[in-house]
């Protein structure tokens, strides 16, 4: 099974750009062409949240625009930057998501569980896994205790060292690495927000950040470096499930790349 994770879309009107520089449609629009070319074809592409910059019904037709081409099945988180009224005003008829209050749900029909978690607080840039989401999340987790299983989630729980952005992750993030431990067949937290491609171990498990599909974050590891964005490439990661290899995660750089052969002159000279 192949999941593609794109994430911090930030779709903006058309004719706009985000913070008035960064034309994110156009990079959506550029990884949606790359994910169509994809061989083999991605089994979903799951969407974690900031899906567009301003939390506007006109942002959400638009996202709805440039992803209509997406080939593969395609499911969405809630971040920060989203509005769950404004998003359900226009993405009606998704059969996996819940009418009304969080936008959390399971996907059970594929080789590995799928269980996406809604971390939006709103009007707030940080997420929180309150009494309530913990407690859903103990009540799925408790349904399947044994099939492999991955959480999907905007805000990540852990720390990054990226000390502007750590003061915006997940709240409640204790009480929810106490019972990620409890099980050992959640094989990954794979998150957003943060704009990189990051890795560590947290709750006995993987927890991984996805890049941006547009800016990324700038690699500020310092308390005196204040948080800014940078044009870096734009990035998926592509999460492959094999039950003998386990969860195997690639990040793609979006864009248009030189490739050369192994077997040319200079790759020959090198190598042998």
């Amino acid at each position: 099974m192949i999941i593609a994770q794109i994430s911090d879309l930030h779709v903006r009107p058309e004719g706009k750009k985000a913070y008035g520089i960064v034309d994110t449609n156009s990079f959506l629009k550029a990884a949606i062409a790359q994910l169509n070319r994809l061989k083999p074809q991605p089994d979903i592409v799951i969407a974690t949240g900031d899906l567009v910059d301003e939390r506007t019904e006109a942002e959400y037709k638009m996202l709805q625009q440039i992803l209509a081409p997406l080939q593969a099945p395609l499911y969405f988180a809630m971040g920060n930057h989203d509005d769950r009224t404004a998003f359900r005003n226009v993405f009606s008829n998704l059969p996996y998501m819940p009418s009304e209050g969080f936008v959390h749900y399971v996907l059970d029909e594929y080789p590995l569980r799928i269980i996406v978690l809604d971390t939006l607080v709103d009007g707030e840039g940080y997420g929180n896994i309150d009494a309530e989401r913990l407690q859903w999340l103990a009540a799925r987790l408790d349904e399947n205790p044994h099939k492999p299983t991955v959480i999907f989630m905007h805000h990540p729980p852990f720390s990054t060292g990226l000390i502007g952005m750590d003061t915006l992750r997940c709240r409640g993030n204790v009480a929810l690495a106490d019972l990620i431990a409890r099980y050992d067949n959640v094989k990954r937290i794979a998150c957003g927000h943060l704009h990189r491609s990051i890795q560590t171990v947290w709750a006995g498990t993987l927890g991984s950040v996805a890049p941006s599909v547009a800016h990324q974050v700038a690699l500020r590891l310092t308390e005196t470096q204040p948080s800014a964005f940078v044009m870096e490439p734009p990035g998926f990661q592509l999460h492959l499930w094999h039950e003998e290899a386990g969860l195997v995660t690639h990040t793609a750089f979006v864009g248009d790349f030189d490739a050369y052969s192994y077997r040319t002159k200079a790759a020959i000279a090198l190598y042998v």
